[in-house]
């Protein structure tokens, strides 16, 4: 008995090494190679970025504006008289020429006939006038009658012609008075509400205002910009440095309140010569086609106007650039993926995007997204970068879904350890049992 207890203490004490050998190889592992990896460098972090490419950008300007119609006529009463009939329809539209009132026309008529009976009586005279003038000529050359009679009935002839040219002028005064009492519009367009009704006395001492027709298709619309900035476009164009948006004029667009774009563009007609003393701007007017009269006169609306075109510019995101009182700034990346600063000069906008007049060069990137992932120093990775969306993966995605891969071989590697430990702990208790 006394001689196997060397031998009982000697396999313990194998086991124990071997225990222990395999509790410390076990955990080592994942250990070390977790070191190996919190030692390695991280991937440069992702950024969205833009390719820039030049080109001819149209310089819009945004300005409000106010509609009016092409052309306003006041309807109104000529013709003294009762009003008998309104021939139209409020609110519709009218024909130059149609008909739109009718004036009591019995005095007119009855004066057009005396004219015509004047008229006559007027061809009358100049005729009994004409004959005795041509009976006189021959009797003058014989000198059977003095000249002076011949020359007392050329006279008579001749104001007898000149009697009929005023019967007939007197003729034509009628008629036209007569026609007075047909009131019609002197525009095509759409007529307003009738200012007056059947029964009213119009036309006593002044023309009496009826109805307004106003022409709405095409519409004008009349916006201002400030004497500074006409004069920078028009020093750009005599430079060289822009060149004009069209023969034909400059573009306009004509946005409503709602944010919407009216469908038609119109065109620039002119600038005003004369700058307001109050406000120190020009008047600019533009027309705009208004086929199915979605615009109404009196609206206020935004004016999007191209008046020139920038030559070799680039558009960029809103979010491309940072504005200061400094400058303008945009972050590019060279081929090597560091990121520097880079000051642009800009042009304006144009759906939503800076034009970039000077400071990029063709083919350059430029970061619009990820700028919180920029560390001095520290390269990144350009991705392309598309409205509204970002670059296609982030750093903080790999490293999250990294975190349960790194702690589940830690797991793993534990749960033998302490499988093999409960051996070992069941053969000491049996030796001390011994």
């Amino acid at each position: 008995m006394a001689a196997r207890v060397p031998q009982v203490l000697a396999s313990l004490s194998l086991s124990l090494l071997l225990l222990l050998a395999a509790c410390g190889k076990g955990p080592g592992t994942p250990a070390a190679a977790g070191g190996g990896a919190a030692g390695a460098a991280p991937p440069p972090p992702e950024v969205g970025v833009v390719t820039v490419t030049s080109g001819d950008v149209g310089l819009v300007t945004e300005l409000p504006g106010r509609l009016e119609p092409a052309r306003v006529a006041q309807v109104r009463a000529r013709a003294a008289g009762i009003v008998q009939d309104r021939l139209f329809r409020e609110g519709s539209d009218v024909r130059a020429g149609q008909v739109l009132y009718r004036i009591d026309s019995s005095p007119y008529a009855a004066a057009h006939q005396s004219a015509r009976a004047a008229l006559a009586k007027a061809e009358a005279n100049h005729a009994q006038a004409a004959a005795l003038a041509q009976r006189y000529r021959p009797l003058v050359e014989a000198n059977a009658i003095s000249k002076q009679e011949y020359a007392n009935a050329v006279a008579v002839e001749k104001q007898a012609e000149a009697d009929i040219a005023s019967a007939r002028a007197a003729v034509r005064t009628a008629e036209i008075n007569l026609g007075y009492a047909s009131v019609t519009a002197p525009i095509s367009g759409r007529i307003g509400r009738s200012l007056v009704t059947e029964g009213a006395l119009v036309g006593q001492g002044e023309a009496t205002p009826l109805a307004v027709i106003q022409q709405i298709d095409p519409l004008f619309v009349n916006f201002q910009q400030s004497v500074t900035d006409v004069m920078k476009l028009r020093r750009a164009l005599e430079q060289g440095q822009l060149k004009r948006a069209g023969s034909e004029g400059a573009q306009v667009r004509v946005v409503l309140e709602d944010g919407t774009e009216h469908p038609q563009p119109g065109r620039l007609l002119f600038a005003d010569l004369s700058v307001d003393q109050n406000t120190g701007q020009v008047t600019l007017r533009a027309e705009v086609p208004n086929p199915r009269a979605m615009l109404l006169p009196g609206m206020y609306v935004r004016v999007k106007v191209e008046q020139a075109r920038a030559q070799h510019a680039m558009l960029l995101p809103q979010q491309a650039v940072t504005r200061s009182p400094q400058g303008d700034t945009v972050m590019v990346v060279d081929a090597k993926g560091q990121v520097a600063p880079r000051t642009i000069r800009i042009g304006g906008s144009q759906a939503g995007r800076w034009v970039v007049l000077e400071g990029l060069q063709a083919g350059e990137k430029v970061m619009v997204d990820g700028f919180q992932k920029v560390r001095p120093g520290a390269p990144v990775k350009p991705v392309p970068w598309g409205a509204g969306t970002g670059p296609a993966g982030t750093s903080a995605t790999p490293a999250a879904a990294s975190a349960p891969a790194a702690s589940a071989p830690v797991a793993a590697a534990s749960a033998p350890a302490a499988a093999a430990s409960a051996p070992a702990s069941a053969a000491a208790s049996q030796a001390a049992r011994s």
